[in-house]
């Protein structure tokens, strides 16, 4: 491995901290550190920076830097971030390749997820994220979080509040990731209408919650409704991502 390889590799098992195995601390869960629930993101770690797990990490890893060596114009950016280490990682990947001209998005509430407006979005009813305070991570922790990595700087960008009232303000031209990261329908479908107009031709979108029903609902409907067909690909479990095909032309963006 090349020492860029080798910081990268490092920086994901201390995002999952699978060097020291902190256990679990979600409700009904076995509070043992369990290597392969943590692999496969199936825990809610005590201490890691990031739930997704060891596979799901080291595919943000690869697509961030299929994007930089194939010059797919824009920023990375997740929508929902808990303590951060998905971001944590993207920045870490800029700075493995040096490269100065892109930014990342940590866009989240910082307080949880919002209850479910059943009304609106019927899919997300009985979901209650919302009750869970392992969930609700503060944007100060989240900043002390990248900080504790050397990683704070002026090409990270905190987007604080609920995705309805702060996606479609962001004021990024393109985004060659996006990875989302909300669970429920409502979140999902709110940061595609905000963010996949402004993916580039040859950008990935992940999805991470593909597992859950009304995210999935909510891939599904949008994909149909813009005529969407990249082919679906499964990173685990649960994490799923497509590539925007780089025949389609560019979308306008209005600066």
């Amino acid at each position: 491995m090349s020492p860029a390889e080798l910081y990268l590799d490092l920086l994901i098992r201390a995002i999952a901290n699978t060097i020291y195995g902190d256990p679990p601390i979600a409700p009904g869960q076995d509070k043992k550190f369990k290597l392969r629930d943590r692999e496969r993101g199936k825990d809610w770690p005590q201490q890691a920076h990031s739930m997704i797990g060891l596979r799901r990490l080291e595919n943000l890893r690869d697509l961030c830097l299929t994007v930089i060596d194939e010059s797919i114009p824009g920023d990375f950016i997740e929508t929902g971030v808990w303590r951060g280490g998905a971001c944590i990682l993207m920045r870490g990947v800029l700075a493995a390749r040096d490269d100065k001209s892109r930014r990342v998005w940590v866009a989240d509430s910082f307080q949880g997820l919002p209850p479910p407006d059943a009304a609106k979005y019927p899919l997300d009813a009985g979901y209650n994220f919302h009750e869970f305070p392992q969930l609700a991570i503060s944007l100060e922790q989240v900043r002390s979080n990248f900080a504790a990595y050397g990683l704070l700087d002026e090409q990270v960008r905190f987007v604080k509040g609920w995705f309805r009232d702060t996606l479609s303000t962001i004021p990024a031209e393109r985004f060659a990731l996006i990875r989302l990261d909300g669970d429920l329908y409502e979140s999902t479908i709110q940061a595609l209408d905000a963010l996949y107009p402004k993916l580039s031709p040859g950008g990935f979108c992940i999805i991470d919650d593909y597992e859950i029903a009304a995210c999935r609902q909510a891939v599904a409907d949008y994909r149909k409704a813009h005529g969407i067909e990249a082919p679906m690909k499964a990173i685990d479990w649960t994490g799923s991502y497509w590539r925007k095909p780089l025949s389609v032309s560019e979308p306008t963006i209005l600066k």
